[in-house]
């Protein structure tokens, strides 16, 4: 079972991200938040998760392709950490992604088993690192960061979003 990290082994940036993530088993966690996640979309409509959430906001749609791309890239991190590989990795924006993944054209179905697929490579990657490995650091964007705290890191992110987007679209 892979432990919290501890505040030292992620940069501020993460903080709210790993408090978002309850006690408990991690890779439990992942799985219901899934869960979650799909419970939450299967009631929005096509037009409602196109539509940006305000002035200046993603829609639903791109929000879902965001955390395709950024559970990506962080599980990449950690299996390239977890490994023992040290070169430091650059980071991405965002934004710039998130433009050119036009992901407002995409069905919302679509992205749901996108991300569902993603999912589930991240928990089966979590679940193979050793204890071991889970200490393990490199450097990701300037950042130290351990392998474990990614893991924190990618269902914190995804359960922040989760949150914003059940608040926008409650109103």
């Amino acid at each position: 079972m892979m432990n919290r990290p501890e505040r030292t082994e992620y940069a501020d940036f993460y903080a709210d991200y790993v408090a978002h993530v309850p006690d408990g088993p991690i890779k439990e966690f992942l799985l219901k938040q899934w869960d979650e996640l799909a419970a939450f979309l299967q009631g929005v409509s096509e037009d409602t998760a196109s539509t940006p959430m305000s002035e200046d906001k993603w829609s639903i749609k791109q929000v879902l392709g965001h955390l395709c791309d950024a559970e990506r890239v962080l599980s990449y991190r950690m299996l390239r950490f977890a490994r023992g590989d040290q070169k430091e990795l650059q980071g991405f924006e965002q934004d710039d992604y998130v433009a050119a993944g036009d992901f407002n054209s995409r069905v919302r179905q679509d992205l749901m088993v996108e991300f569902k697929n993603i999912r589930g490579a991240t928990i089966a990657l979590v679940g193979s690192i050793s204890p071991e490995a889970e200490v393990r650091t490199g450097l990701a964007n300037g950042n130290s960061v351990s392998v474990r705290a990614l893991a924190y890191i990618i269902a914190g992110h995804a359960q922040r979003h989760l949150n914003l987007m059940k608040k926008k679209v409650k109103g």
